[in-house]
This record gives C-alpha cells, sequence and structure tokens, in this order.
C-alpha cells in the first residue's frame, strides 16, 4: 500500500494537524519525519484543544501507531511532559514509538541556541531557541548524541565528555558563560529520562516497512513548511531541516517509490513567524484583522503572526518542489467579512515578471506583487456542511486558486473545528 505525505506550503502554521488528524482516519500508522519542539500543531475535538508539539497528530485515534522518525530531533523532557499531558486528557499513548536513530536535544544545544541568536543583534533568524539547530549542526558534524545512546549509559558518558569538551570552549571564551557539567546532564538524561523513554525506543525503519509489507496505509507528516526548508526556503530564514516531501524518506526511511500522495497545505491567506522575506505581508487595518479573525499567534510560542494576501507564486513554487498530488485549502472562513479580497498572481522586479520565485535573495527581497483582485462573499462559512452550501463568491475564490496553482483543491477548511471542512465535488 503507498504512503501519503501531508507537507505545509508556505511558511507553516498552515493547519497540517489538522489535516493530518482527519486524513489519519483512515490510515493506521502517522510517521512524524523531521523537526522538533519547535513547531506547534492545534487540533480541536469536541471544543477542546490539543497543542501537539513532537507527537504526531494521529495519536487522538486509538487505531493509529504514531511514530517519531529518524529525521526528527527529540527533546526527551518534552515529549515525556506532552505524552503526560495527553495522558492526562485521556488519550491512549502506548502505542508511541521513537527512532533510535533520532538525535537528542541537549541542554548545551538550547544554550548556544540562546546566545546565538543574542549575538546576532539586528541579523537575527527569530529561531525558537529551543536548541533545534545546534542539534542538526552537531548531527552533521557526526558529534550528536541519539536516542538509542539513553539505553547504553556508558556510551552516552563517553560521547558526551568529547562534544562537551568543545562546547565548554565556546561557552567559556566566546559567550562568557559557565561550563556545563557531564555529570548534571547525566543525573537528568540517564536517572531520570531514559528509563521512562526506553520502552518507546524501537527500530522505527523496521517498523514502518513491516506496516507496509502487511498492506497498512502510512501517513507521513513534517513539521514547519516547504518555505523553511534547508535547501528550498528563504535561507537563511528557514529551519534546519528538510519539511518538503522529499525529506519524508529521509527523515522516515521509506523509499521515493513508496510515496504515492502528495497532500499540500496552503491557508486561504498566508502568515510567517519571524524575520524573512513575506512579499505579500500586510500591515494595518487589514493586518490587525487577519490576526484577530484568524486566532495568529504561535500554538508553542504565542509569537505573533505576519499576516499578508495569498501568493500564488509561492504555491506553484511549492507544488513543483513537493510534486503535490492535491491541495487542502484551510481558514477560507477567516475571510468571511472582507468585500474584496487580494491574490499575488506573479512578481515584478526592474521590468521582469516572475510566476515562480526567482532564485536570488536580492531580487526576491525587492519584488512587487501582482494581484487579482477577487469579490468576497461576507457571509459566515461556520455552519456549512457541503461544499455546494458556500457562496458563489467563496467557491469562485477556491476555483481561482486551484486554476492559478495548477493543482486540485481537495478540502476547504471553514471553521477550527475537526469537523469543520467540506470537500469540492
Amino acid at each position: 500500500m503507498p504512503a501519503t505525505v501531508v507537507v505545509g506550503t508556505q511558511w507553516g502554521d498552515e493547519g497540517k494537524g489538522k489535516l493530518t488528524d482527519l486524513l489519519a482516519r483512515e490510515m493506521d500508522m502517522v510517521v512524524r519525519y523531521q523537526g522538533g519542539h519547535n513547531a506547534g500543531h492545534r487540533i480541536v475535538v469536541n471544543g477542546e484543544a490539543f497543542a501537539l508539539q513532537l507527537v504526531p497528530s494521529g495519536v487522538l485515534y486509538q487505531h493509529i501507531t504514531p511514530v517519531i522518525g529518524n529525521g526528527v530531533v527529540v527533546d526527551p523532557a518534552v515529549l515525556l511532559a506532552e505524552l503526560d499531558a495527553l495522558s492526562s486528557k485521556g488519550v491512549d499513548v502506548s502505542k508511541v514509538v521513537v527512532s533510535g536513530n533520532a538525535h537528542l536535544i541537549m541542554p548545551y544545544h538550547q544554550e548556544l541556541d540562546r546566545l546565538t541568536e543574542r549575538f546576532l543583534g539586528k541579523n537575527a533568524l527569530g529561531t525558537t531557541k529551543r536548541g533545534i539547530g545546534p542539534t542538526y549542526a552537531d548531527k552533521s558534524s557526526r558529534v550528536g548524541l541519539r536516542v538509542q545512546d539513553l539505553l547504553d549509559a556508558k556510551i552516552f558518558r563517553e560521547k558526551l565528555d568529547v562534544v562537551l569538551h568543545e562546547k565548554n570552549l565556546v561557552l567559556n571564551k566566546i559567550y562568557n558563560r559557565p561550563s556545563i557539567t557531564a555529570a548534571s546532564i547525566c543525573e537528568k538524561y540517564l536517572d531520570e529520562l531514559a528509563p521512562r523513554i526506553a520502552p518507546m525506543i524501537a527500530d522505527t525503519v523496521g517498523i514502518v516497512h513491516g506496516a507496509l509489507a502487511q498492506g497498512q496505509r502510512i501517513l507521513l507528516e513534517g513539521a514547519q513548511a516547504t518555505f523553511l526548508d534547508l535547501d528550498h526556503g528563504t535561507y537563511p530564514f528557514v529551519t534546519s531541516s528538510n519539511p518538503v516531501a522529499g525529506g519524508a524518506c529521509t527523515g522516515s526511511g521509506l523509499g521515493p517509490r513508496d510515496l504515492t500522495d502528495i497532500v499540500g497545505i496552503a491557508k486561504a491567506y498566508v502568515t510567517r513567524v519571524g524575520a524573512g522575506p513575506f512579499p505579500t505581508e500586510l500591515e494595518g487595518d487589514m493586518a490587525e484583522l487577519l490576526v484577530s479573525r484568524g486566532h495568529e499567534f504561535g500554538t508553542n510560542t504565542g509569537r505573533r503572526r505576519r499576516v499578508g494576501w495569498f501568493d500564488a507564486v509561492m504555491a506553484r513554487q511549492a507544488a513543483r518542489l513537493n510534486s503535490l498530488s492535491e491541495i487542502a485549502l484551510t481558514k477560507l472562513d477567516v475571510l468571511d467579512t472582507l468585500a474584496e479580497i487580494k491574490v499575488c498572481v506573479g512578481y515584478e522586479a526592474d521590468g521582469v515578471r516572475y510566476d515562480f520565485p526567482p532564485y536570488h535573495q536580492s531580487v526576491l527581497h525587492d519584488v512587487v506583487p501582482i494581484y487579482e483582485t477577487l469579490p468576497g462573499w461576507c457571509s459566515d462559512l461556520s455552519t456549512f456542511t457541503r461544499y455546494d452550501q458556500l457562496p458563489d463568491a467563496a467557491k469562485d475564490y477556491v476555483a481561482f486558486l486551484q486554476d492559478t496553482i495548477g493543482v486540485r483543491i481537495s478540502v476547504v477548511g471553514v471553521g477550527p473545528g475537526r469537523e469543520q471542512f467540506v470537500r469540492p465535488s
């Protein structure tokens, strides 16, 4: 059986958690393939909100096996706290498994993340300071500690001694900060956290391939989104991993031929957290309206999101980078009160039109959006349960986006609730 990938097509916060929760009804396994607890998914079930950071969204279904893949970086304390919070709400977390090859976020990663951002000053990248970037850097430098190291105290201590020697020199000599002791880390990670994490550690590559061999259906869930991708995003204002659909293979251990459906998630407008280019960004009253109606504040950090009109230039690029088979459009209801809605259909810079983002960052920073203006529908979409009930103007907006992007829109979100979606025929 094929595996389905869910990927964000903008700068994150598109509603991947809600869509994953929707698709998970028909799946047997949900695999998180990259990122860390710097991204949050918010799902509303029967009026109760669940904020997930590391645990795959499918955990809310008893029939799902939630898998944290090898491409994820894991803060074990955060993972356990999240599992405890879910358990306290009656969610069964006994099936959660964690790849032994996933890398551990360590205290020095978090400290260096905070210090680096502070010292960058006006050039700060806007990271969440959760240690994600430094952990991926150590992974690439081949000095990282992995989840499986929690099962071998001797190896853990040996690896930790080697890496702490270098990290403490940086903390002492560059940032004038005190050393971090191996004893303090071992006490927390080996004595406190490892006994609880150990039963979850597994060969997740074997598990997902075994599931495929048995005809089970697998959903692969990324964090962040296409334009935060380390290679294809608005570098350097990106994350430290590959959220694009290709990253689902390296982050889970599946092969490209195992992936059949690639579902892109897009908001009916665009948001971004932190620094970086944003061609369609809005300010003033319109921005405040979208922030207020869309509740545009980070699930984890509470940071206010920047907002802008829908950018079809980005969406076209996301479609080809991910080979999207379909798109789920979320938060259409946020636009309910607008008399007119703009869509960016191209960029212009120095007399040149761009239908895809220019590769050079200097050009991208200076582009001027080319807009088409569509009529709004000025009515509440949140009560509708069928696509044909939507006002003509709302259906025209969805059709315009579909035609402009060139990818079928298969799901439309009309509210924050678990059941608030409609499907175009």
